[in-house]
């Protein structure tokens, strides 16, 4: 609890402050300042107004910063629970100028396809230390592979993940990772993969990372790219590696559409995967009308997972689920973990402080796959 004033509210009571005092503080401090359950966010710059911008579901959007008076600082105080991560951006205004960019007192950013975003980090909230390069992980092989597809009629270019000391005396489970490219990018997943084989966390495995070429067509309930996975990606793959051969062996992976491309496959192609592993999947739905409130590209979605919903199947046996308190998927994916239950499917369910992005979604990798692929792992060779 907090026993002391805020550091903000400290530099207030030296008003009027002069340009040294302020550099001073600044430079102590940078930005956000972390002090129990309170982050202060602050800029320093001539504007007509600053804000905080985000996309945290429960704070106000956009989350105004006041000047403390005759100096060129803004701050704004928000209440940021312990364990807590959020990406944020600055926006002033100058006129009818608008400018939105990354924090400049803060040197921490994540990155994604749509561009980078600073990072606050609560009190409680650090990197997991399987994130990073680990010396003493040997590293798998990644190999850029690609084959032609019926399905999609086209060539799919993809990544191949062979884990340390492969050998073809072994068999080995096999992952498919939808957005392949962006959790490489962005979620680190081949040094997590290494690393968390390496502890032990997680059994030896293959994994494919699959690029969109369509995104936004591909995904959601898409047969071509169910077919193309299901039909002809890992029974080639399965012909061509020692990968087990039963549904307990493939696992079907992916973050947002990701997921619901992983769902709508194993919908497609029943019995033929064993286990899910869906982060922030955009399970959308509607429980009466059609207004869904997600924009033309979730039509399909809302679709696919009203008819789900009002007959659930056992398509796999186990499904992993994460999603960030933050963002606005949460009460979807809630609302869906009994669905799957009831459906007979056995459901691990985590939640964290954080909202819709690749950190997050790479902080969860170690629950997950260690859920679905534990280590040391016996499997049944055949």
């Amino acid at each position: 609890m907090m026993t002391s004033r805020l550091a903000i509210n400290r530099l207030r009571d030296h008003e009027p402050l002069d340009a040294g005092q302020i550099d001073r503080f600044v430079g102590r401090f940078g930005s956000p300042i972390i002090e129990g359950e309170r982050a202060t966010f602050l800029y320093r710059g001539e504007a007509d107004a600053v804000a905080v911008r985000h996309r945290v579901v429960g704070l106000p959007d956009p989350l105004v910063m006041r000047r403390l008076p005759d100096t060129d600082l803004w701050a704004a105080t928000t209440v940021l629970p312990e364990g807590s991560r959020v990406e944020y951006q600055i926006e002033t205004r100058r006129g009818e100028h608008y400018e939105r960019f990354n924090d400049p007192l803060n040197p921490r950013a994540a990155h994604s396809p749509v561009g980078s975003s600073s990072v606050c980090a609560a009190t409680g909230y650090a990197v997991p230390e399987w994130v990073h390069h680990d010396p003493n992980a040997r590293p798998g092989q990644l190999l850029e592979e690609s084959m032609r597809s019926k399905a999609l009629r086209r060539d799919q270019p993809y990544w191949l993940y062979l884990p340390a000391r492969y050998s073809t005396a072994q068999r080995y489970p096999l992952l498919v990772v939808h957005d392949g490219g962006d959790y490489l990018q962005y979620a680190a997943m081949k040094t997590v993969l290494d690393n968390l084989i390496h502890r032990l966390d997680v059994a030896p495995l293959v994994a494919v990372f699959l690029p969109p070429r369509d995104r936004l067509r591909e995904y959601p309930n898409h047969a071509p790219h169910a077919r193309f996975v299901s039909r002809e990606l890992v029974p080639a793959l399965t012909e061509r590696l020692p990968l087990i051969t039963s549904a307990e062996g493939r696992c079907l992976m992916g973050s947002s559409f990701g997921g619901i491309a992983a769902l709508s496959t194993a919908v497609r192609y029943p019995g033929f995967y064993g286990s899910l592993l869906l982060q922030s999947a955009s399970l959308v739905f509607t429980d009466i009308g059609t207004e869904h409130g997600g924009g033309p590209a979730f039509d399909p979605v809302v679709k696919f997972v009203n008819r789900y919903r009002a007959k659930p199947t056992r398509v796999v046996d186990r499904i992993f689920m994460s999603c960030g308190t933050y963002e606005p998927l949460i009460t979807p994916n809630r609302s869906m973990v009994p669905v799957f239950r009831e459906a007979g499917i056995t459901v691990r369910y985590v939640e964290a402080r954080d909202g819709h992005n690749w950190e997050d979604w790479r902080d969860r990798l170690r629950d997950g796959l260690s859920w679905i692929y534990p280590g040391p792992q016996k499997f049944v060779y055949e």
